[in-house]
């Protein structure tokens, strides 16, 4: 991953450059270029739709659709202009065996279609949706959170602590990322995890939250690690330390304060990073299980609908894509505007 550190370093201003920015602070120059970046408000309204809607699947569920997409539904009708049809339909191809799900509709139930459990596809996207983008959120915390605490540990104290940290850091990095994931997953998904009085059940959505959080960790700490040693060996900070201040003091006042342009940088990338990830996981059936949902299980689920309906495996393909893309640009446009070396238009 690129050391994205760049991005936010600090810039030496010209002598008029006070007067120009005169009770401008970083955060607000940041939010008059981004109010300007038409890339940038177009990923985030794409965002907002789909945090909107995925975040609105029991009410299109219970009022809308009408059906529950987590219960099997294989002998269920469905009324398409004017006509009861069954959900399932009899099969047409080769010797006529076996059935097919009935495709997009423009009735208010199953828009997209039905699965192979007759279950309704747009229901299904949306909560898969959201699960994703819940298990995406907090997994970015976590890591974000664990990236941080190591990598200002290991920067600011140095010594011992720096090279255990450093050591436990590089022992991750070796492992692929996806093998550690999956390797992870099919251990604890298998039986579930218990850490004393907690126990934590094998679908729980705590598991590839808690995964995925972890596996990104060294992929964030190292550049961390990096802007601390950096500001640890500037002048504000020595002079700091030879005025005798508090190390929590320094800590709070400048170090955090200068790295959080940095994790901020982070958020949406390791958000769409997480994305792919627990949608991967989740495909392979070592993620989120069923009967919950996520755009992982049902592109699975459209795996051997490909050449009836297609569009079980399509739909959720394209949400992960435009998601996945507005947070890449989003977190583009973030950098871009949090860099002093960027000019104000």
């Amino acid at each position: 991953m690129t050391d994205l550190s760049e991005g936010v370093a600090t810039s030496t201003m010209p002598a008029e450059a006070p007067k120009r920015m005169a009770g401008s602070s970083p955060w607000q120059r940041a939010w008059r270029i981004l109010r300007r970046d038409r890339s940038a408000i177009a990923a985030t309204l794409m965002l907002l739709f789909i945090v909107c809607s995925s975040l609105a699947a029991p009410l299109y569920a219970s009022y809308i659709a009408q059906t529950d997409p987590f219960r099997s539904n294989l002998s269920g009708k469905i009324t398409v202009d004017g006509k009861r049809i069954k959900v399932m339909q009899p099969s047409t191809e080769g010797l006529g065996l076996g059935v097919t799900p009935i495709g997009p509709t423009w009735e208010r139930q199953y828009v997209l279609g039905a699965d192979s459990q007759g279950r309704d596809v747009a229901a299904r996207l949306l909560y898969g949706g959201r699960n994703s983008l819940i298990i995406s959120a907090s997994a970015t915390v976590i890591c974000l959170g664990l990236a941080a605490l190591i990598g200002i540990c290991a920067g600011f104290f140095g010594g011992v602590t720096d090279m255990i940290l450093s050591r436990i850091l590089d022992i991750l990095w070796a492992f692929p990322v996806y093998l550690l994931a999956i390797s992870l997953s099919i251990v604890l998904i298998s039986q579930g995890i218990t850490i004393g009085p907690v126990e934590i059940n094998a679908n729980s959505l705590l598991l590839p939250i808690g995964i995925i959080g972890i596996i990104y960790v060294p992929y964030v700490a190292r550049p961390v690690r990096g802007r601390v040693l950096a500001l640890k060996n500037s002048e504000f900070v020595l002079a700091a330390i030879g005025l005798g201040i508090p190390r929590w003091r320094i800590l709070l006042k400048d170090i955090l304060p200068n790295i959080s342009t940095l994790l901020i940088v982070f958020v949406p990338l390791m958000m769409a990073l997480n994305i792919i990830t627990e949608s991967s996981l989740s495909f392979l059936s070592i993620g989120v299980q069923a009967p919950d949902a996520s755009w992982g299980t049902i592109i699975q689920d459209g795996q051997g609908l490909l050449y009836t309906r297609p569009i079980v495996a399509l739909a959720p393909g394209i949400a992960i894509v435009l998601t996945v893309l507005a947070l890449n640009v989003l977190g583009d446009s973030v950098r871009d505007a949090l860099d002093p070396r960027t000019k104000i238009i």
